[in-house]
C-alpha cells in the first residue's frame, strides 16, 4: 500500500499536499503569530548580548570601579 506523497501542517500535523504551506486559514495566523514570536525573541535576545559585551569592555578597558 503506497501512500501519496504529502507533508504535514507545522502547527496541527494534519497531511497537506507538498504546494501548500498549511491545512487552514487558522493554522496560518497560528503560524505567522510563532514567527513574530519568535523574531521578537532572537531580537531581545541580541540587543542582551551586544549590551553584555558593551559593559564587559567598556569595564574591561577602562577597569572603573563602582
Amino acid at each position: 500500500m503506497a501512500v501519496d506523497p504529502h507533508k504535514h501542517c507545522p502547527v496541527c500535523g494534519t497531511p497537506i499536499p507538498l504546494d501548500e504551506k498549511v491545512c487552514s486559514p487558522d493554522c496560518e495566523k497560528v503560524l505567522v503569530l510563532k514567527q513574530k514570536q519568535m523574531k521578537k525573541s532572537r531580537i531581545t535576545l541580541f540587543v542582551v548580548i551586544v549590551i553584555f559585551i558593551l559593559v564587559w569592555a567598556y569595564l574591561t578597558f577602562f577597569k572603573t570601579m563602582f
